[in-house]
């Protein structure tokens, strides 16, 4: 009879990546590593919106946010369309959001660990 082993399978390991596709990489964190670009994208859950509408969700002036969505665009962040007057954005990929909870969980487990070292017993 075979015995059960309590053994984790494990993924095949990823290639590892070229000095320029780090480069690339690289590039994308940077863009995301300003709060206000955060923020934006924070903004759009998944629906489509104008700048009009980005600026009322994260009360940013029209400039700065227009700024930041070309950044977040050329990026490929965001993608966009025009309708007449309008351009209307939307999320590329949502796993930029994914990215965004999981270091924010990862904070909310260190802060946590930290306060235990506070807690008097």
């Amino acid at each position: 009879m075979p015995r059960a082993t309590s053994r984790k399978t494990r993924a095949l390991p990823a290639p590892v990546p070229t000095p320029e596709l780090l480069a690339l990489v690289a590039r994308r964190f940077r863009v995301l590593a300003d709060p206000v670009r955060l923020r934006i994208l924070h903004a759009f859950g998944d629906e489509e919106l104008t700048v009009g509408q980005v600026i009322e969700r994260t009360e940013l002036p029209q400039a700065t946010v227009s700024k930041h969505l070309q950044v977040l665009h050329a990026a490929g962040f965001l993608s966009r369309r025009k309708d007449g007057l309008f351009a209307y954005y939307e999320l590329a990929d949502e796993d930029v959001l994914r990215l965004c909870q999981m270091v924010c969980g990862r904070l909310a487990n260190e802060a946590a660990e930290v306060r235990k070292l506070f807690t008097i017993r």
